[in-house]
């Protein structure tokens, strides 16, 4: 089992304090991204001001549209309810041998949320609320009763991207409440978090550990590859956007999973489910500091996807696409 943990020399030393310094800088560039850049009330007074979208807006139906006209969003309705039963099936599994479960939970919640949103999105879809508007207001204007639109709705039809369809054309698309930009955000926050477990576990635990006391089992295999697999699968699916700074709670996603690790460690001694945080090894900080690098690498891999997929639907379905375009009049950041 190692060391000792709730000895207070395991914790009182050069090593603890370095790995501290670094989770704790880690927590203040992740908080000053998200003071600078995600600030909600801030940032929909200064929209209306200079009618331009922020660096982190996000637009109700962007939650639950799928990336082309032709996907209707029941095909991302079912691939969310799908992934969603496979890996609550697995997180259940998960739980009953073994118990570890962080990133793989956040997954599952996501995927969960992401039904909602889609079962939400696929009613207003089934009801063509905006399409049935409009329609009603062009035999209105027939008829010689045509009201006319609110200088709101009049700034908001202003300020909607030009390359979505008729739906979103036709009617004022509404700004995402609070539970959409929190599954915005668990969104982006799995995308890393889920690439950083598994290039962990393939590259670094199965290579050096393997025949180690560690050995792979099918539930083990699943947990860190089937989890990318569908989230990859929603985010070529999806017509959400990616803006980089939500890096920032990827960050802190991880902060809080080491602080969590560290006080249960300081309480029971037993072991760690990544070796590399164990605080006893002279090579401790260099762990935790190549780690926490790894966090930048695995989050441009998830925005590297996130360009690929517009930029090669964007340039062969131009007329279908319906993701954001990345133009130089997008902020910057993005």
């Amino acid at each position: 089992m190692g060391a000792n943990t709730t000895s207070l020399s395991y914790w009182l030393n050069w090593r603890f304090f370095l790995c501290a310094i670094g989770v704790l800088s880690m927590m203040i560039v992740a908080s000053i991204l998200i003071w600078k850049y995600e600030g909600f009330k801030k940032k929909r007074s200064r929209r209306r001001e200079n009618k331009k979208e922020t660096a982190g807006f996000l637009y109700e139906d962007e939650t639950w549209r799928t990336c082309l006209k032709e996907i209707h969003p029941a095909w991302l309705l079912a691939y969310r309810l799908i992934a969603f039963l496979a890996l609550f099936s697995l997180l259940f599994a998960n739980i009953v041998i073994d118990g570890e479960t962080w990133t793989f939970a956040l997954v599952t919640i996501y995927f969960a949320l992401g039904t909602s949103c889609s079962i939400y999105g696929y009613c207003q879809y089934c009801n063509k609320a905006g399409i049935d508007g409009v329609d009603d207001m062009g035999s209105d204007a027939e008829k010689g009763s045509y009201v006319a639109p609110t200088p709101r709705e009049i700034e908001n039809t202003s300020s909607m991207p030009k390359n979505f369809g008729t739906y979103e054309q036709s009617c004022v698309r509404k700004t995402a409440r609070m539970w959409f930009y929190a599954f915005q955000i668990i969104f982006q926050t799995c995308a890393g978090a889920v690439m950083l477990t598994d290039l962990v576990f393939w590259i670094i635990l199965v290579p050096f550990l393997f025949g180690e006391g560690f050995k792979l089992n099918f539930l083990m295999v699943c947990m860190h590859s089937v989890n990318a697999v569908f989230l990859v699968g929603d985010m070529i699916l999806n017509c959400m956007r990616f803006p980089l700074f939500r890096i920032a709670y990827f960050l802190l996603w991880t902060a809080a999973f080491v602080i969590f690790q560290w006080i249960i460690h300081a309480c029971v001694s037993m072991w760690w489910p990544y070796p590399f945080l164990d605080l006893s090894s002279p090579y401790a900080p260099a762990w935790y500091l190549g780690v926490g690098l790894m966090h930048i690498l695995c989050y441009c891999i998830c925005a590297l996807i996130f360009r690929m997929k517009h930029f090669f639907l964007s340039r062969s379905f131009p007329e279908s696409y319906q993701g954001m375009r990345l133009l130089k009049k997008q902020p910057s950041f993005y």
